[in-house]
């Protein structure tokens, strides 16, 4: 904030000069005075981005490790990122609503106010991250990316202040302003995360089009030498290569391809058929659904990455948040036994008694115990689980058992019962 202050009080300065100097020399020429105004404005600028780029040098060489620690807090906390979230979107709202000229005519001064709004957002954020870190943070993709977009918001002031509103690349300055909603690629992980999967398939999907190019060149000479005839041939889709090129894009993507097989029809060609059929086949249902294949598996690569570094974040954060509460109880013993030295407890024992009757259920707790922990837990009730199912069989194979002899001693002969007579004698 303090280097926006200080730049914006030079450069009003600045402003305030050229206002009166150009009233002042108005009267010997408006070219002079114009010119005169184009070279102090040029000036005003230049030493501003010196004296802003000298201020955070010598800033940065300070030891004030604790408000630099602050400083990046603020950057890295949900709350900044919601505030440039929001304010891309708005700037991106009001960009639309600039692009139709009657709501640019009513709502031109709240316009202008979103863009100072929006200007000045940026502007904060890039210092704060250039004083948080001034050589690491060139070294990220995604802050150089920050820096184009910053240095792009300016183009179309520069051009008006320097060239004059009748520049004719003016109107490209303004279009481009477009690519401000880029800024949002830092502050979404995801898109991030689709972005690196689109890099990663850079050198495949390269040799895959490069195989389509090289499909594309032999038939669009085969197609010229074919077709290409200027007295009885379609000149007007296959006359040069770089015609038949457009023409075999269009095959490739299915769109229109009946109509061009129409004008070959008219002109009774025998091999027209088997020609688009055989192109279609090769480079629309092969090399574009091979494209497509090659997209996906860096896609579902980059999203199990994705998830994998998601599920690290949260063991991490769990781990933090365990030694947290480990540290804090051993504090509470250190407080503890310091207590007893000065307590009337007569042991530890009755001290630790004491300090039960002030614990509180909601109170964390960690359970270090393997007997407690979750997998034990799950590995135990699947044991009971088996062994219920055990002692189930073996129920079942004993009623088994016992009905098997059952039989068994229904199929053994029977023998008859002796007299007491033939007993007797024996």
């Amino acid at each position: 904030m303090i280097i926006i202050c200080i730049s914006g009080v030079i450069y009003s300065t600045f402003h305030c000069y050229v206002k009166v100097y150009v009233h002042l020399y108005s009267q010997k020429g408006e070219s002079r005075a114009l010119s005169l105004q184009k070279g102090v404005y040029y000036v005003g600028i230049q030493l501003c981005s010196a004296i802003t780029i000298l201020y955070i040098q010598l800033f940065d060489r300070r030891k004030d490790d604790e408000f630099r620690a602050f400083v990046k807090r603020v950057t890295m906390s949900d709350f900044f990122k919601i505030i440039m979230i929001s304010a891309v979107g708005s700037n991106a709202f009001f960009t639309a609503l600039w692009t139709s000229y009657e709501i640019r005519y009513r709502l031109f001064r709240l316009l202008e106010l979103s863009e100072f709004f929006f200007v000045s957002i940026c502007t904060s954020e890039l210092a704060m991250k250039i004083y948080v870190d001034s050589t690491g943070y060139w070294k990220d993709g995604y802050n150089i990316l920050d820096v184009v977009i910053f240095i792009i918001m300016f183009l179309p002031y520069i051009f008006r202040k320097l060239l004059g509103k009748q520049f004719i690349y003016l109107h490209i300055a303004d279009g481009i302003q477009s690519l401000r909603i880029l800024k949002l690629i830092s502050y979404s992980r995801g898109i991030r995360t689709m972005i690196t999967a689109v890099g990663q398939t850079v050198y495949t999907v390269a040799s895959v089009l490069l195989l389509l190019f090289l499909l594309m060149y032999i038939f669009g000479v085969l197609g010229f030498c074919l077709f290409g005839s200027p007295d009885t041939g379609d000149y007007d889709n296959w006359g040069n290569l770089a015609v038949a090129f457009f023409t075999l894009f269009s095959l490739a993507t299915v769109d229109g391809w009946t109509d061009l097989q129409k004008q070959l029809d008219n002109r009774s060609f025998a091999l027209s058929r088997a020609f688009t059929i055989v192109f279609i086949l090769l480079a629309a249902f092969i090399f574009l659904n091979m494209f497509v294949g090659v997209m996906i598996m860096h896609t579902e690569d980059s999203i199990k990455k994705f998830e994998r570094e998601l599920m690290l974040e949260r063991k991490m954060t769990i781990m933090e948040e365990k030694q947290v509460i480990l540290q804090r109880q051993q504090e509470e013993v250190s407080r503890l036994m310091h207590m007893q030295k000065n307590a009337d407890c007569k042991s530890f024992s009755e001290l630790v008694e004491n300090f039960k009757k002030t614990l509180r259920h909601t109170d964390p707790m960690v359970l270090d115990d393997f007997g407690t922990s979750l997998p034990f837990i799950d590995i135990y009730f699947s044991t009971l689980d088996y062994q219920d199912m055990t002692i189930h069989k073996l129920q079942e194979l004993y009623y088994e058992i016992a009905h098997v002899l059952g039989l068994m001693l229904e199929d053994l002969p029977q023998k008859k019962p002796q007299s007491l007579e033939e007993v007797d004698e024996k």
